[in-house]
């Protein structure tokens, strides 16, 4: 279990001018990139106990933000 947030700059450093871009001209990227940022804080907070969970519930959640991140990454690299 890690502590550290998986925020996507810090992800992906090298892709942050692009990311920027993507939000602000691709809605569905946009989307994405909010949607990932909402379930990566609610990960956060779950393995700091700020909102406790059970722990399938924790882990479904670390799954669908991978799966996010994946299909970010794959929008972000396509171009």
């Amino acid at each position: 279990m890690s502590h550290t947030p998986h925020e996507l700059h810090e992800e992906f450093p090298e892709l942050v001018d692009r990311m920027t871009e993507m939000k602000q001209s691709d809605a569905h990227f946009a989307k994405l990139a909010d949607e990932y940022h909402e379930l990566n804080r609610a990960v956060h907070r779950a393995e700091t106990n700020v909102e406790p969970t059970d722990q399938f519930n924790e882990e479904e959640m670390r799954k669908k933000r991978a799966v996010l991140k994946d299909q970010i990454y794959r929008i972000l690299t396509a171009a």
